[in-house]
């Protein structure tokens, strides 16, 4: 049986997507999941020209629903009664919705969710796509959905999509006569009563400089349809953010209403369990009185709400700048050092005197005046503007002088600058496009603090860490606070706190001194600190051992492809910049003031949730090639896909032979992390996909055989972990075995020698790959060894050897022996010792260590068993032998 439904206090768009789910549930029981808008139950009254057959509750046999469809809702709190089917063995659930994903949402098996104004765009979309065909009078009800929950495509939630999807639906006979005679409703008495208390009761409070109006109303009964009133005032009062609280008869509703992006509707219902969208949202409050829930909505204002935008919020810094008197020759090298397209030109006290563009010393050089000075083109003609500057002045001042970047001055100091690439990314939070790859810095010398997404994550903070851990956050922002500096956990730890994998491997990035503020930490917490002056980073050493790795903040070059980067000191976003992927720049403030602030410049969030690795600019792989290993480790580890362009990229760098000068300890490096992960074959194989095997060794090549030996390898440690012994092996050196035993030692050599393993280690691989295969052979001509004789064969053999030798044979024998051996025979002991022979008159030398290795052969065969047995047998075998017998004692 399969129920459609959809939220309470039902809307048009939730009704009109119900009759659209039917359309595609022919079978499809349809019911509401509780009450429906007063605008929507006047509709079912005063419409006659269309019948809908809608069940009620009672009618539905919720024992029998073995699919349910939800239209516009996620929230589990939302369904009424249909809440008692989740969890339901067997359920199947379908969700097609435009709300924003929270914590604790349905999931469906099936789900058709997009960011649009309605969830009737998805259904039209839908039937565009599949051909389905719709009335007049349907097209007229979805339409209702449409315009109510848009604003008649008027508010700022509305899409490109749902203007399309409205153009279709008029094209297919919509009524918008009856859309408007629907949606315009005069007030009633009630509801204009309440209306003048709303005015009479606004109050201004200026939340991090944004202007918010908190409208507090209370009305002995329920009036209907508050998120109308609300509209009206925001329409007469042209309000950027309005907050209602309305406690109507014995119960307090919050409908909050933004049009600037600093304020988030959608996240402040959520803190009262309600939801909506960043533009409009709404909740039900329980548990609290009015004045209580008046006093938390401030506190989550001040929370949620972002601070205004000014320049210096948005400007990035330092800047990268020469004096006028360098040639146009040096100004081209510090322009492709740091992939910079323009130059601040300043003076020597940082004050600005003009800039230099890439294009002019490019043709510059082109004319053969590399040896000209700076001065001679540079364009002193800038237009600037002061740090306190707004957004709409920095807008204005970009677009109307047509400027490829807006220095930020103060008392004619260079302050920073904010480039094209940095207002739009302030002006659409910060994503990059989702096919290309971002090519660096863009115009400018993009160096610094450029505005971008961010998000508070506090909350997943404390779910997914330790109180020990976060404390140690907390005490180090507040360190670093102390220094004047800003400190951020980064990289693979959040990305994987993110993705909700234990990973706590703390990196921290200082902006300012990394190695000063890991010295500070010495002074005032019992810790320990190690020191790395060469790369500015530091090892914080706890007293239990934990260690947080300290860096500051710092950009890379490169001298040539392959070669190691040349560092110097920068600010995150560089310091993210160098980074290999988008996944890996996600950072966390850990300062006090913006603690668990999620910073993401990069479109990391959004390729995180793509489960896609992308480079971060296009030289990536020429600059450093290994970053190809970790992007083909990357995608196994997470079960993502490398994009496209970086796909395209792989290849090219391949093409070109970019690790002809790449240092094989580096490579070597790579491989053994490679060989830690979870199923390294995987990654061996996609590597020989792209021809980097073949980078190591043209005959290496990941077949089946290579993938069955992997495979036993695992099987092999598996079964020796359950052994549950102390003796621990290396998973690298087996994985590495298995990458070249199928080759000759000529190319086992080659492979080594091309990886730089150095030459004790080298030749003990080499010498036990042979030994391996020598002892399997051996091990195999031997019929019905005594226990004795296997452990003779094989006790000079390491551990890794041995798991490595069952992992190759494919004889049930040998594989019995080898197991006998590791789990027994090499720890059997026999119980005299040299001591003892001595005692019993033996003479010192070769024979005594004869003598014990002898009796140890007897105590592997079971002839002896005990120290009595083993005198025994030592005074039977070697009596006679004994100078001094007076001197033999009893046991």
């Amino acid at each position: 049986m399969e129920v459609i439904t959809t939220h309470t206090n039902a809307d048009f768009d939730a009704m009109a997507s119900m009759l659209a789910a039917k359309k595609l549930y022919p079978d499809a029981m349809v019911a509401f999941s509780g009450s429906q808008e007063r605008g929507l139950r006047d509709f079912f009254v005063q419409s006659t020209f269309y019948a809908f057959d809608f069940a009620r509750i009672k009618d539905v046999d919720f024992g029998r629903v073995s699919r349910l469809i939800l239209v516009d809702i996620r929230d589990p709190n939302r369904i009424g009664p249909f809440k008692k089917l989740l969890g339901t063995e067997n359920l199947e659930i379908h969700v097609y919705d435009h709300h924003p994903l929270t914590d604790g949402d349905i999931r469906g098996d099936i789900e058709h969710i997009a960011d649009v104004g309605a969830t009737v765009t998805i259904f039209t979309e839908i039937f565009k796509e599949q051909g389905i065909s719709i009335t007049p009078d349907e097209a007229t009800i979805m339409m209702l959905g449409i315009y109510e929950d848009t604003g008649s495509l008027t508010f700022a939630s509305t899409t490109t999509r749902d203007f399309r999807a409205a153009a279709y639906l008029l094209e297919a006979g919509a009524n918008l006569n009856v859309v408007s005679d629907m949606l315009t409703k005069e007030l009633t008495v009630e509801q204009v009563e309440l209306l003048g208390e709303m005015i009479q009761n606004r109050e201004i409070h200026n939340v991090n400089g944004i202007d918010v109006t908190v409208i507090t109303v209370t009305n002995e009964t329920y009036v209907g349809d508050v998120a109308v009133l609300v509209h009206k005032i925001i329409d007469m009062e042209n309000l950027d953010a309005l907050f209602v609280l309305a406690l109507l008869g014995d119960r307090t509703y919050l409908v909050a209403r933004s049009r600037i992006d600093e304020v988030d509707a959608g996240e402040v219902a959520l803190a009262f369990g309600g939801g909506g969208h960043a533009t409009a949202a709404s909740a039900s409050i329980t548990g609290m009185t009015l004045f209580e829930a008046q006093e938390k909505l401030m506190d989550v204002l001040d929370e949620v709400i972002r601070p205004i935008r000014s320049a210096q919020d948005i400007m990035s810094f330092p800047v990268k700048s020469v004096e006028e008197d360098v040639t146009l020759k040096e100004a081209g090298d510090i322009l492709s050092r740091y992939n910079v397209n323009v130059l601040a030109v300043v003076d020597e006290k940082n004050k600005l005197i003009g800039t230099i563009s890439r294009q002019i010393v490019e043709r510059g050089v082109f004319h053969k005046m590399d040896a000209q000075l700076v001065r001679e083109f540079m364009n002193t003609d800038v237009g600037t503007v002061t740090p306190d500057a707004t957004l709409r002045n920095v807008q204005r001042m970009i677009i109307d002088r047509n400027q490829r970047f807006l220095p930020v001055v103060e008392n004619g100091v260079l302050m920073g600058a904010i480039t094209r690439t940095d207002l739009l990314r302030a002006l659409y939070y910060g994503a990059a496009p989702r096919d290309t790859v971002d090519d660096g810095p863009e115009d400018a010398f993009i160096t610094g603090n450029a505005f971008t997404r961010t998000k508070s994550v506090v909350k997943l903070m404390e779910e997914r860490l330790s109180r020990r851990i976060m404390t140690i956050l907390r005490d180090m922002g507040a360190a670093a606070d102390e220094l004047g500096f800003n400190a951020y956990a980064v990289g693979g730890f959040v990305r994987d706190l993110w993705l909700r994998r234990d990973n706590f491997d703390v990196d921290v990035v200082v902006e300012g001194d990394g190695i000063a503020f890991a010295r500070h930490l010495e002074k005032i917490y019992d810790v320990k600190v190690r020191v790395h002056k060469k790369f500015g980073t530091a090892v914080v050493i706890y007293p239990d051992g934990f260690k947080v790795d300290v860096a500051t903040a710092r950009t890379e070059y490169y001298e040539y492809p392959g070669a190691l980067p040349i560092i110097e000191g920068s600010t995150l976003k560089l310091d993210l910049y160098r980074r290999d992927f988008t996944i890996n720049t996600l950072a966390i403030k850990i300062t006090p003031r913006g603690f668990g602030t999620l910073i993401d410049f990069f479109g990391a969030i959004r390729d995180l949730k793509d489960k896609v690795i992308r480079v971060i600019q296009n030289l990536s792989f020429v600059e450093d090639p290994t970053r190809i290993f970790r992007a083909v480790r990357f995608e196994q580890r997470f079960n993502f896909q490398i994009g496209k362009q970086t796909v395209k990229l792989i290849k090219n760098a391949v093409k070109i032979d970019v690790f002809d000068r790449l240092a094989g300890k580096r490579l070597y490096s790579e491989l053994m992390l490679i060989f830690e992960e979870e199923y390294p074959f995987r990654i061996i194989q996609r590597l020989d996909f792209f021809g980097l095997l073949a980078v190591i060794h043209p005959s290496l090549h990941a077949d089946k055989e290579m993938e069955k030996l992997f495979q036993n390898i695992d099987d092999v440690v598996s079964w020796y972990d359950l052994l549950f012994l102390e003796e621990r092996y290396r998973i690298r050196r087996l994985y590495l075995y298995a990458l070249i035993y199928q080759l000759s030692n000529k190319a086992r050599h080659e492979i080594l020698v091309r990886l730089e393993v150095p030459g004790r280690e080298h030749t003990a691989i080499i010498h036990e790959l042979n030994e391996v295969k020598e002892s399997l052979y051996t091990l195999a001509s031997m019929k019905s060894p005594k226990p004795s004789e296997i452990y003779s064969k094989l006790i000079h053999l390491r551990l890794e050897a041995l798991l490595f030798m069952m992992a190759v044979t494919t004889k049930k024998d040998t594989k019995q022996h080898l197991s006998s051996f590791i789990s027994r025979l090499r720890m059997v002991t026999i119980r005299l010792g040299g001591k003892d022979l001595l005692g019993m008159g033996f003479e010192p030398g070769s024979k005594i260590g004869e003598m014990l290795e002898d009796l140890l052969m007897k105590r592997l065969d079971g002839q002896v068993h005990d120290r009595e047995s083993e005198l025994k047998y030592i005074r039977d075998t070697y009596l006679e032998e004994a100078p001094h017998t007076h001197r033999i004692v009893s046991p």
